[in-house]
């Protein structure tokens, strides 16, 4: 059966499997050689990928369990986070913070780093405080803290090496409203100013195509509840569909086209509850890069390629995204080393992106960013080992709780084995 992930860059010709029970999942592990976990595939990178089996939890029964404190919950792993938060939101509970699309599951998404934006708010992983898994034994285990912590440990960014999650205790929050600007700013203005900008926004984040010398600033922040109206951004997706086809005929147009695109009127307000208001919906396909870079030199760093991309006039058709990280202590989180700046790369699914891609990564690298797991990157293993000081011990932790490798792939031996 062929799998295949959200881009289509990822194929498999192996069995998907669907559990209904803890006891089906068990049963499949015991029996496969090799094994994966998918979610809703939006990995860019072979995370997913096997030659044998592919699981997917989408079929698993649970239902959310929230403390008596309304700290926590404990919510089946697999749950998609659009289907998590909805389900919080009844009970006048929200995640802190989320990405800008909403069908992963909330374990792939920790197990990979995924993050929002947000000057003092970390990735999904830094919300996870407890993790139920079946191993490669068949035996189900709880992780945390106090209880088999340095299996915890490991699991907050797991790459799905570690065993299947089934159920994730979740930090949570009051429930809350967002309002939601979109506009137009110059360039040299926004590099000027974001600091002092991300310090006033809860959440704040830009898109910036590359030929274009302004960008489209978006903030978050908290307002009085309101029910979301219709979202009103002037730039259309069936316009830039056509500009991103356009530029894949011709691609000597696309600084034209983008120059074209960025002079008409950008702007777009909507009021709702959070998790109504955190997340886009993403139907163009694309390629993406992610680099996390230190914070202080983020800026200075997305000049640099854009700088490249202008003198080179290559055919770049999607605007990169420059979002903030907080902190974390997360052993494989490319925000370990302190708050970050994610520079995102991107480009349009139907247009060459390997040679793009590995040139960009090269000036990154050289700035000292770290690449998010889940997004296009060229690491090995003694990049693993230069980058993160406790790689060490997470693949140890890898070997006593996966002897035989049953959860590795070849893209993961590349980097742990």
């Amino acid at each position: 059966m062929a799998w295949s992930n959200w881009s289509g860059s990822v194929t498999a010709n192996a069995a998907v499997a669907r559990p209904q029970s803890v006891d089906e999942l068990a049963a499949l592990i015991c029996s496969a050689n090799r094994l994966r976990v998918t979610g809703a595939g939006h990995s860019f990178m072979p995370l997913c990928e096997s030659g044998e089996l592919i699981v997917s939890l989408d079929d698993m029964v649970g239902t959310i369990h929230i403390a008596a404190d309304r700290r926590t919950a404990r919510i089946p792993a697999g749950w998609s986070i659009r289907r998590l938060t909805a389900a919080l939101w009844e009970e006048g509970l929200a995640l802190a913070n989320q990405g800008d699309v909403n069908p992963q599951s909330l374990a792939g998404a920790m197990a990979t780093g995924t993050h929002g934006t947000g000057v003092d708010l970390g990735s999904l992983a830094t919300f996870a405080r407890g993790f139920e898994l079946v191993g490669a034994d068949g035996e189900t285990r709880w992780c945390d803290a106090a209880t088999n912590p340095d299996l915890y440990q490991a699991q907050r960014l797991s790459l799905g090496l570690f065993g299947v999650a089934t159920e994730i205790e979740v930090a949570v929050v009051p429930a809350f409203h967002l309002a939601e600007r979109i506009e137009k700013r110059r360039w040299a203005e926004v590099r000027e100013s974001y600091d002092e900008l991300a310090q006033q926004h809860r959440h704040i984040e830009f898109w910036f195509f590359p030929y274009s010398d302004d960008v489209i600033l978006k903030t978050l922040d908290p307002c009085d509840p309101c029910d979301p109206p219709p979202t009103t951004t002037d730039m259309e997706e069936a316009s830039f569909r056509r500009i991103l086809d356009i530029s894949a005929r011709l691609p000597f147009l696309t600084p034209f086209l983008q120059r074209l695109m960025m002079k008409s009127g950008i702007s777009g307000r909507r009021r709702g509850p959070a998790h109504s208001i955190f997340p886009s919906d993403r139907t163009l396909r694309f390629e993406e890069m992610e680099y996390e870079m230190p914070r202080s030199i983020g800026l200075e760093a997305l000049a640099e390629v854009v700088g490249w991309i202008r003198r080179k006039r290559l055919p770049v058709t999607f605007p990169f995204e420059y979002r903030t990280v907080a902190a974390d202590d997360i052993w494989m989180s490319p925000m370990n080393a302190g708050p970050v700046a994610a520079i995102s790369m991107h480009q349009y699914a139907k247009m060459p992106w390997t040679a793009l891609f590995a040139d960009a990564e090269a000036i990154f690298r050289g700035a000292g960013g770290r690449p998010h797991w889940a997004k296009r990157h060229t690491l090995g293993r003694a990049d693993v080992a230069a980058l993160y000081p406790m790689a060490g011990r997470y693949v140890a932790v890898r070997r006593a709780a996966d002897p035989h490798g049953k959860f590795l792939n070849t893209h993961m031996e590349s980097l742990f084995a």
